[in-house]
């Protein structure tokens, strides 16, 4: 989740927003990509919503092509799909493409989003929130190794859960879908793994990481190591 000013998340997509007249976006039930050719293989999904409310209905252009016009302020289009990558967006007042609202790069990856158009033209707060919504994968963490200090959890050296001690649960965080290497390491100490795995994360679904085990078994206790053991939780448990 963040707020793309330079940006170094977001990503140019795909919208539709009520019935626009003059309108050569994709319909809704169209999947398609930056350049408006259909996706084979689904990725990212994003839609947009104008919460500007000094901003005049918009169009927004993905890698110069138009694929939304004459959005208006309260507008959510549904979501649409998209390759993962990064793309150039311009936001400009509708029918008027040399008044640009914003301008510049996001990156998308493979998970769902909404951009919203916030702040105000006048005041110079304009800008699009780039959100990651829960529809990706969701994920929470336990730690329950009772000889195990506080942990950080990255994803592809990624930070996700940071300084979680014995007993401690996280709330779930969105992750994006996809194959990860995850990593458990002392709590500030980036350099030291102490148990290592890879998992593939299913969107729409919710996960729970146990961090169970010891990290230094009694003598008599044997198959009791410190590891991590993934669970798919509620109604996605029992799915095939």
């Amino acid at each position: 989740m963040g707020i793309a000013g330079g940006l170094t998340a977001a990503s140019g997509t795909v919208l539709a927003v009520g019935e626009h007249e003059h309108d050569d976006r994709p319909k809704p039930d169209e999947k398609r990509k930056g350049d408006g050719k259909p996706v084979d293989t689904p990725g990212a999904a994003v839609r947009v919503a104008h919460f500007s409310p000094d901003a005049p209905n918009v169009d927004v252009y993905v890698d110069g092509n138009r694929v939304l016009a004459d959005v208006a302020y309260g507008d959510v289009s549904p979501y649409l799909e998209i390759e993962p990558g990064t793309y150039r967006i311009k936001i400009t007042a509708s029918g008027d493409p040399g008044t640009v609202a914003f301008d510049g790069d996001v990156a998308f990856g493979a998970a769902f989003y909404t951009v919203a158009a916030i702040g105000e033209l006048g005041s110079g707060t304009f800008q699009p929130a780039v959100l990651l919504d829960a529809g990706s994968a969701l994920v929470r963490l336990v730690h329950a190794a009772p000889d195990a200090p506080a942990v950080d959890v990255y994803a592809d050296d990624q930070p996700v859960f940071e300084d979680v001690e014995f007993t401690d649960s996280s709330d779930y965080v969105p992750v994006p879908a996809g194959a990860y290497t995850v990593t458990v390491r002392p709590a500030g100490d980036p350099d030291t793994i102490v148990a290592s795995f890879d998992v593939t994360l299913e969107r729409g679904t919710a996960y729970t990481a146990y961090a169970i085990g010891y990290l230094e078994p009694p003598q008599d206790v044997m198959d009791r190591d410190f590891t991590v053991k993934l669970t798919v939780d509620g109604p996605m448990a029992d799915a095939d």
